[in-house]
């Protein structure tokens, strides 16, 4: 892994709430809240922050309004929310599978981690992960060793699912562990995430995909063009609103601030938060923990 720099993000880095914009907010609060399992942390009408343990996890902002985006546009693959263990894992997968059986889109081993896929009510990507300890995870030449085993779901949810864990869900820890975006293409998102905003490349998947983090995470970001290459600029759509990365402190979003304007990218800083757009128009805002995800633009 790279020695940290003043041209890398700190090695505490964190992933904050994801914005989507929805056409119909009952429903996708209820996705959200009954299947995946997150409380309602804050609503006013048109607005609902839901999270788990009072960490803010997704935000739905309603803007009905909106046409829905081409499958091959950019914009989010999926929304990978991290579970500590895998019993509080095996109890939202059991809810979502229960609640909304058609919205199962698959499950892998990835060998830092056991992931299960599905897609909310307006073809959001969701993600439900479990990480495995990280002395196990295998580094060669500064990439993490990643793969796609087979991952039982039935077999996964008989040994790790328990009534108590079920019970106490919505109570239990729970947060955005990275976001997954699709773009128009790798070598852009490269330069952009990683040359200019300062996170780490940990693995790539040729000209196809890239995954990035701090502080040698598996990876806090992932770009792939697999249904989206050659995709431009987005369109104001439904979807993808904003992505959020939390920094330590006052002083690491000043660098960034800083760091970006040097290479001649457009920023919003407000004192609290730092906003800019990557090379396709997503919505990125920088703040630190003590920022309140309702704050969010």
């Amino acid at each position: 892994m790279a020695t940290p720099s003043l041209d890398r993000l700190a090695a505490d880095t964190a992933m904050g709430a994801v914005t989507l914009r929805v056409a119909d907010l009952d429903r996708m609060t209820a996705y959200y809240r009954d299947a995946v399992t997150l409380t309602v942390l804050a609503a006013d009408g048109s607005r609902a922050v839901l999270g788990r343990g009072g960490t803010p996890v997704v935000v739905l902002e309603h803007a009905p309004e909106l046409r829905h985006a081409s499958p091959r546009d950019a914009g989010l693959f999926h929304t990978a929310i991290l579970f500590d263990t895998q019993a509080d894992l095996a109890a939202a997968v059991h809810s979502v599978a229960r609640r909304h059986p058609q919205s199962f889109t698959g499950s892998a081993d990835h060998l830092v981690s056991q992931a299960f896929y599905f897609d909310d009510p307006e073809g959001n990507g969701v993600e439900l992960y479990w990480d495995r300890d990280r002395s196990t995870w295998s580094w060669v030449h500064g990439q993490v060793e990643m793969d796609s085993l087979m991952l039982d779901p039935s077999a996964f949810l008989r040994e790790h699912l328990t009534e108590e864990a079920a019970a106490a869900a919505p109570t239990r820890p729970g947060r955005v562990g990275h976001v997954h975006l699709s773009v128009g293409d790798v070598a852009t998102a490269r330069e952009f995430y990683v040359d200019r905003l300062g996170f780490e490349t940990t693995a790539t998947f040729g000209p196809q995909a890239l995954f990035v983090s701090a502080g040698g995470y598996h990876h806090h970001m992932a770009m792939n063009t697999w249904r989206s290459r050659g995709a431009g600029r987005r369109q104001m759509t439904l979807g993808l609103g904003q992505v959020r990365i939390l920094l330590p402190g006052d002083d690491d979003l000043g660098a960034l601030d800083e760091r970006l304007r040097h290479h001649g990218i457009a920023t919003e800083h407000d004192g609290r938060t730092l906003g800019f757009a990557d090379p396709w128009g997503n919505a990125i805002e920088v703040a630190t923990p003590a920022t309140p995800a309702a704050a969010a633009r």
